[in-house]
């Protein structure tokens, strides 16, 4: 099994969930081949054997990030730069059908925060993949963080899951 998880990460909780949903996979699969991989490093050809794409990004704004959201993100303070995710979707083939996949996010937990997860799950359906799972957000205390105690561990039982 190859698992191939890809995330945009500005302040590094939604890199921290992506490395806790791969060491579910590999606790739950140890054979599995489990690339977790910053958007930035992941060209669109890194999908194309994958038997599980699980992609995940902050919540801006209400949804997935934009370049106007990251820029905001940088001039406030945020340690990482990176490419967002609705690029490296544009440039994503429409073939994956018969492939599983699964979206996550990170968020604050307010009344109007909204979620990434959703517009990530719609293109992953929009490029053919199968969802095996609703979207799922994972919780930080405030937008730079850090994540909710219990987030990871939620995370990789996520992971194990999904395996």
């Amino acid at each position: 099994m190859l698992a191939v998880i890809v995330y945009e990460s500005m302040y590094g909780n939604t890199g921290q969930v992506a490395k806790a949903i791969a060491d579910g996979i590999r606790t739950t699969k140890p054979d599995a081949d489990v690339r977790c991989l910053p958007v930035a490093e992941a060209g669109t050809g890194v999908v194309g054997d994958a038997d599980l794409l699980v992609v995940g990004g902050p919540t801006h704004m209400r949804g997935m990030s934009t370049g106007l959201s990251r820029t905001l993100a940088a001039k406030a303070g945020a340690p990482e730069e990176s490419p967002g995710l609705r690029a490296w979707f544009r440039s994503l083939p429409d073939d994956g059908a018969g492939v599983r996949a699964a979206a996550f996010d990170t968020r604050v937990e307010t009344k109007h925060a909204g979620a990434a997860a959703d517009g990530i799950a719609a293109r992953l359906t929009r490029h053919h993949y199968d969802l095996t799972s609703d979207p799922v957000g994972f919780l930080v205390e405030e937008v730079n963080g850090p994540l909710r105690d219990g987030e990871l561990d939620r995370a990789k039982a996520w992971g194990g899951a999904l395996a």
